[in-house]
């Protein structure tokens, strides 16, 4: 949304949440600080009222106003959430709730900077009881609005959580008994055929570039997913949020 970034500066607030589902799951997620709930007067009276069961923060503008702050309304719902971020989840005592021998996934997005993808990725993962995903700080986004109404309301269940070094993390993760499986186009190694560890790093690289190097020889196992590709088309890859969901199914149909 174009206007995000400007009206973002404008406000205090240190997030602005958008979308009537992603809005919707913040105000239901009790580690959320909400400082003001602004909709449009044009929604339905049922979810005003709904809104006000929600929230006692409220601000009620006519459509023309909200628009002219917020942009339109085909994007935004009509609804718009200020609140601080999310308190930042330590790694280390995620790791800690992960007991011997339950099955657990992470994943880990190596170089993915849209941040629409990254959203449906979250998205995914809160579907696949996958609680965390891992980024680098210098190669990713922050958690930010257009990711939030992306996981339309994915975000509040699954911790994003940014590291310094993704080779350092691994090695870490390892240590707590995790495997990490590679999405690897190049494998001949078939997902569909492959046993999924209990305890899994699933490493997602970039559509472009893939895996880097690094990152690569880190993994314990290498695996594509079996597609047909479209010549005519020049249709040859899948979307890395797709690539993502069908790795998280895999997982979740074998070990569940």
């Amino acid at each position: 949304m174009a206007k995000n970034g400007r009206f973002l500066k404008k406000r205090k607030a240190e997030m602005l949440v958008y979308g009537y589902h992603s809005v919707v799951a913040s105000l239901e997620n009790p580690k959320r600080r909400v400082k003001n709930l602004i909709i449009s007067d044009n929604l339905p009276e049922s979810q005003i009222k709904d809104f006000y069961n929600k929230c006692d923060k409220i601000k009620i503008l006519p459509k023309k106003e909200f628009e002219k702050i917020y942009g339109k309304f085909d994007n935004n719902q009509g609804v718009i959430l200020e609140t601080l971020n999310l308190e930042k989840v330590d790694l280390k005592s995620e790791l800690q709730k992960t007991k011997k021998g339950n099955s657990s996934i992470i994943i880990m997005l190596d170089h993915i900077q849209d941040p629409q993808n990254i959203g449906s990725i979250i998205r995914s993962a809160s579907l696949f009881d996958c609680k965390n995903i891992i980024v680098a700080k210098k190669n990713s986004p922050n958690l930010n609005s257009t990711i939030l109404k992306s996981a339309s309301g994915g975000a509040e269940v699954v911790n994003f959580i940014s590291v310094v070094n993704l080779v350092r993390t691994i090695k870490e993760i390892k240590r707590h008994g995790f495997w990490v499986v590679g999405l690897d186009e190049k494998s001949d190694y078939k997902i569909d055929e492959f046993e999924m560890p209990k305890k899994c790093l699933l490493v997602i690289g970039s559509e472009h570039s893939g895996l880097r190097d690094l990152t690569k020889k880190s993994c314990d196992y290498l695996v594509s997913i079996k597609f047909r590709k479209n010549n005519k088309l020049k249709i040859d890859s899948l979307n890395v949020a797709n690539a993502t969901s069908i790795a998280l199914y895999e997982y979740f149909k074998k070990i569940n």
